[in-house]
């Protein structure tokens, strides 16, 4: 009897033809996320099992319950066969160390030349707990605990301890998207759904040095070091926005500022994207939350770029972000207080329905297709993995 892991598709098991593609890469995935155990990675179209030292199971599930595309995992045993005898035998031990009142067996068979039934199995099973342990009772309703049993061609499965995965599909599976990450709550949470959806993530950051510091620089970096945690490696394309943003300050009526800036923003990230085959562009933008956001500013700043734009939480309250952000682990770096050039030059009265030819106009005031050429040329592009240091340590 092997003690191990059992996952849970679900949602993967929609994709028929080209599951293998999906669960190859659900395998990947798992396998970078324990490459510091010694795990055993097995599948088929039903199941993936995963077998590594007892001693590490604590921390294999915690690593396990970070990884999009799992809907629940089991911790199970592995029997030899499937005679009634070894799961018996099996049972007898497994309730020697567990304690419950009220308990049911269900049984599920995906070896249909079994000679029982599922409903036969789980009646045999049910009266060999009985027998063996005293004080409890069946309870097909409200049990505290469940017995599952699987039956398979050749071996048997047993568990009765069930833990929720991520769902979604496995990072890498559906193409590349640029996130705009800034420092704030809702980019992170942005970044975290949709990659639940199965998309690979770059970031890019807009820095204002002298009037961003160097602590919200690592504040980025460090979130984005916190959703590689649910991926893989990210990178981060930090772009130097100094002199876009005070040409802006400058040249700009102050209540258009920000629209023009989000304007600029969003054509260096359509030509970052670009350059790093990244289909779609991904932001924190929530409908109405501060200016930008209104349905006619997204308007007219979504204008500037072909590229398709995804707001994830474009349809949450703030408070709805903020509990994502806690459950996700990125609320208490995105509070720290650091401003990013998104919230510096803020003008105490932006426009909330911009027009498209004031934007035009306003934009002929400053050479900015040179000043985002030079921007592009300058950036930085920073690669973060496990191996490197937290940025935490800097903020």
């Amino acid at each position: 009897m092997k003690k191990l892991f059992i996952i849970k598709y679900a949602e993967l098991n929609t994709k028929k033809d080209n599951i293998g593609m999906f669960l190859r890469t659900l395998k990947d995935n798992i396998s970078k996320k324990l490459s510091k155990y010694q795990a055993e990675i097995s599948f088929d179209k039903g199941r993936m099992f995963v077998k590594t030292h007892e001693s590490d199971f604590h921390d294999v599930l915690k690593e396990l319950q970070k990884v999009f595309g799992i809907h629940e995992i089991e911790v199970g045993y592995e029997l030899e066969n499937h005679n009634m005898e070894t799961i018996s035998n099996a049972l007898i031990e497994i309730i020697k160390e567990s304690e419950f009142h009220t308990f049911k067996v269900e049984t599920k068979r995906s070896y249909k030349d079994y000679p029982m039934t599922s409903l036969e199995i789980s009646k045999y099973l049910g009266g060999v707990i009985l027998k063996n342990k005293e004080g409890i009772i069946v309870d097909v309703h409200h049990p505290e605990v469940t017995f599952f049993i699987e039956i398979r061609r050749d071996r048997a499965y047993i568990y009765f301890e069930r833990y929720v995965g991520l769902g979604g599909y496995p990072v890498g599976t559906l193409g590349k998207g640029l996130l705009m990450l800034s420092g704030g709550i809702d980019s992170p949470v942005a970044g975290y759904l949709t990659m639940k959806r199965g998309v690979k993530l770059e970031a890019i950051y807009f820095e204002s040095p002298p009037h961003t510091s160097v602590e919200a620089k690592n504040k980025v970096l460090r979130l984005a070091e916190i959703l590689g945690e649910y991926g893989s490696e990210v990178k981060v394309h930090v772009i130097p926005f100094t002199q876009i943003q005070e040409a802006i300050y400058k040249s700009i009526p102050h209540d258009y500022m920000v629209t023009i800036m989000r304007r600029m923003m969003y054509r260096i990230a359509e030509k970052i994207a670009h350059q790093n085959r990244c289909k779609i562009l991904v932001n924190g933008e929530s409908i109405g939350q501060v200016a930008s956001q209104t349905l006619s500013s997204m308007s007219v700043i979504n204008e500037v770029v072909k590229i398709p734009v995804i707001r994830p939480v474009a349809c949450f309250d703030k408070l709805e972000i903020m509990d994502l952000a806690h459950k996700i682990g990125t609320y208490v770096t995105s509070i720290l207080p650091y401003e990013d050039c998104c919230t510096i030059f803020v003008p105490t009265h932006p426009v909330i329905n911009p027009e498209h030819e004031k934007c035009v106009e306003y934009e002929a005031l400053i050479p900015y297709e040179e000043l985002i050429l030079e921007a592009i040329k300058n950036e930085e592009v920073v690669s973060l993995s496990k191996e490197q240091s937290d940025y935490s340590e800097y903020l």
